[in-house]
């Protein structure tokens, strides 16, 4: 698990000051603001459609259009990142945490958060002698974990019985 780190605002100050440098002035909704609190209040990689089934039981009125729109401008202002596993468009905190790479299990969509000095090292190195300058990078290595793997043993097991 990642340990978040120290942060000059909160994640709602941080979106009001996204919104109010927008050409055009944008408001700051009581559901932004409550869709922000729910987000923000535990670490963990969710899609749109799983937030909104949140929103819906925390009871917030929040259309799905809403939900989709200050998602893209969460991930605009910093707050979000959008990921991409397979088919699957997720959204992970980008504001407060550190940089750090995916493992997706195929089997029960289990996504493991990690951090390796050495493909960061690896990463500069070739951007280095390739004189190349990242603008963004993701690393999503996919799968089986080892939960999946001790089930699939269990049953090859039970097979030989």
């Amino acid at each position: 698990m990642l340990q978040p780190l120290p942060v000059p605002q909160s994640p709602e100050s941080k979106f009001r000051e996204y919104l109010a440098s927008r050409p055009r002035k944008q408001r700051f909704t009581k559901p932004q603001q409550e869709m922000i609190r729910l987000i923000f209040s535990r670490h963990q990689h969710f899609d749109a459609e799983h937030l909104c089934s949140e929103l819906e039981r925390a009871r917030v009125r929040i259309s799905r259009a809403t939900v989709y729109r200050t998602l893209r401008k969460l991930v605009e202002a910093g707050l979000l990142r959008q990921l991409q596993f397979g088919p699957r468009i997720v959204y992970e905190h980008d504001y407060g945490y550190p940089r750090h790479d995916h493992l997706v299990c195929q089997d029960c969509g289990k996504v493991i958060e990690f951090q390796s000095g050495e493909l960061d090292r690896v990463r500069e190195q070739v951007c280095q002698t390739h004189q190349f300058q990242p603008t963004y990078y993701s690393l999503v290595i996919r799968g089986t974990c080892a939960d999946c793997l001790k089930e699939r043993m269990t049953k090859r097991r039970l097979d030989l019985v």
